[in-house]
């Protein structure tokens, strides 16, 4: 079996690269890829977790994760296509120009 600190460690990295790109990031895009790594990190905190108590609870929570996971990329994605649209750019430091013509 493998050792837990592996599985640990990884939820620690993946966490940490999550919050930094969501944090640090003006692009929307990836700003949601953040948002994607850190939901990683807890899909795969749940099924280690359930895997020491030997439980399934975990992994089926896992499943429904994975579910909102991907209903909530699909809104995003479809939310900054709409904004490209109308604004040029995804950047979430620039503000619209009132006065184009």
């Amino acid at each position: 079996m493998i050792h837990l600190a592996l599985p640990y460690v990884l939820v620690g990295v993946l966490f940490g690269c999550g919050l930094y790109a969501t944090i640090s990031r003006r692009n929307a895009v990836l700003m949601l890829v953040g948002v994607e790594l850190i939901l990683a990190a807890a899909g795969l905190l749940l099924v280690t977790t359930s895997m020491v108590l030997r439980q399934s609870a975990g992994q089926v929570v896992t499943l429904f994760l994975i579910t909102i996971a991907a209903a909530e990329i699909a809104v995003a994605l479809a939310i900054v296509s709409a904004v490209f649209r109308s604004r040029g750019t995804v950047d979430l430091d620039t503000r619209a120009q009132e006065d184009q013509p």
